[in-house]
This record gives C-alpha cells, structure tokens and sequence, in this order.
C-alpha cells in the first residue's frame, strides 16, 4: 500500500508540474485548450471526443499523442486482414457501394467525398489519359473503330490495395491509470509500387470513421474476419482483433508542431525514416513504463 501511495503521489506531482497552467483555470478554459491542442478530435459539448468509439471524458485526459500508423497487408503478420474472399480492403469497397459508410476525404474526417468521387480514386489510370467525348468522335470520323473496343474504365481489386493507415491517439486516462490506444479512423490508399499505378506515389482512396466501421460493418458480420492460421475454431471478428492489436505497423507520424512525418523530420532517407519510426515505438514504450517507477 506504501509503495502505491508513493507511485499515485509522484505521478500527481508530475501531473501538477506538467499540466500546472490548465489545472489552475475553470472547466471551460481546460475543454478548449485540449480542444485546440486536439488538430482534428476537439471534444464535443459534452467533453467526450465524438469520433472515439469508446471516449474518455476531457478531464481525465492527462497525456495524449496522436499517431499515424502504416499497415502493409502483404507482411505475413497480417495475412489474417487479408485472407481470400474476406480482405479488408473488399470489405470497405462493398460497404461503400452498398451505402454503408461515410466516406470521407481524409483521416481528419472533416470533409465527406461522393461515391462518384470514390470509384474514380479507385479507378486504374490510362497512361496518356482517356479520350473524350470529342476525341473519340474524331477517332470514329477517322475510321478508327478501337475506340468502341476499349470498353468502361478498370478498377483496382480488393487485392491490389494493400496500404492502409490508421490513426489513433494514444491516451492516459488518470481516472483509470493505464494507457488506451484509441483507434479514430482507417485510411486506403493506391500503393506507390503497384504496377499500374502510373504516378508512382501514394494516393488517397477514402477515410473512413473507426467508430462507424464497427458499429456498421465489423460487428456481427461474418465476413469480417480475422483469419486465425493457427485455429481454424478461433477466427475472431475483425473489431476484436483491432482491440487486440493483432497486426503489424509501424509509425509513420507523432504529433508534432509542423505536422510532418518522421520521414521527413529526419532527413527524408527511407532507412532514416524506418529507423525513426522504431525509435519512436521505444520511446512510447519506455514511456509507459517509467510511469510506474519512481
């Protein structure tokens, strides 16, 4: 009991030096200060973020950092997120054709897109571009029939897009003492390497809400499945093992004043980029831990 009393008065000590200016103002002030410093999940009016699937109330927030995760579906850790018939990425194509999601632009989830505007992001591109209307009834003046043989536009598969991110915030709640990993939105993207893809760069598909991925498409549905290749008997839905963190990534992006990435801050270098983005997974990690010493 001695040695809990010590860990819970440090850790309030530490709390009132780190945090001294926003405990000693009223309610008000400390929502729009977390507010602010929140870039895209201000708290709602009732202090809880409205976006986090289970939200903790502003107030017992003491530390958050926002994280940008990389997911690459072809690694063998997560072969289970992309087994056959049952991808994830097919998962999200049908939910968006079927009006299932809200798709969004971006992971700040501020700025809803069309499914029009959706299907031409998932849309293969033509080197040189496609012919218009007008070209098209040149081509045919000109005798030149192929134009009638190219049929519609081609899309990439469930398969094909193998990149996706996740963005989370990383939580103390002191109410509970312990860390949460609160999970806010999933993004697909069109991989840089992907042989049609002509552009050669990462490009945004969609975004979509965590909290409504789960309550609308995970949850109770049998092709949401994590593809247990140990068990066949203990497959788990697809919200249980995000709980559970049962996939591999890695960080692209902490938090941070100039809103670049870890790529980026470091110099830009791919190895850079990878050896930063494991030195910031130890420093989360040491950091959890040295809350319990003293």
């Amino acid at each position: 009991m001695k040695k809990i009393g010590v860990v819970l008065f440090g850790l309030v000590f530490a709390a009132s030096n780190a945090f001294g200016q926003a405990e000693t103002t009223t309610t008000t002030t400390t929502t729009t200060t977390e507010s602010s410093n929140s870039a895209t999940q201000p708290a709602g009016d009732n202090g809880y973020n409205p976006l986090s699937l289970r939200p903790i109330h502003v107030s017992d927030i003491m530390w958050k950092k926002t994280l940008i995760r990389a997911i690459d579906l072809r690694e063998k850790q997560n072969k289970p997120l992309f087994s056959k018939n049952k991808e994830i990425t097919r998962l999200l194509i049908d939910a968006v054709t079927n009006g299932d999601l809200t798709i969004y632009a971006n992971d700040s989830l501020d700025r809803k897109i069309t499914i029009d505007e959706f299907n031409e992001n998932i849309k293969i591109p033509v080197e040189g571009g496609e012919l218009t209307a007008e070209e098209k009834e040149i081509a045919l003046a000109n005798g030149d029939s192929s134009v009638l043989q190219s049929g519609g536009p081609s899309f990439y598969f469930p398969t094909d897009l193998y990149q996706l991110e996740i963005k989370e915030d990383l939580i103390f709640d002191k109410q509970r003492s312990r860390l949460y990993y609160d999970v806010l939105a999933l993004t697909m993207y069109v991989p840089a390497d992907h042989p049609q893809n002509v552009k050669g760069i990462q490009q945004t598909i969609a975004s979509f809400s965590y909290k409504e991925l789960v309550e609308k498409v995970f949850k109770d549905n049998p092709k949401a499945v994590w593809f247990n290749v140990q068990n066949d008997q203990q497959h788990k839905n697809l919200a249980d093992a995000f709980d559970l963190r049962l996939f591999s990534s890695y960080i692209i992006k902490v938090s941070n004043p100039y809103d670049a990435y870890l790529v980026d801050i470091y110099g830009g270098d791919q190895l850079k980029g990878i050896m930063a983005s494991q030195w910031a997974a130890m420093e989360l990690m040491e950091f959890e831990h040295h809350l319990w010493e003293f």
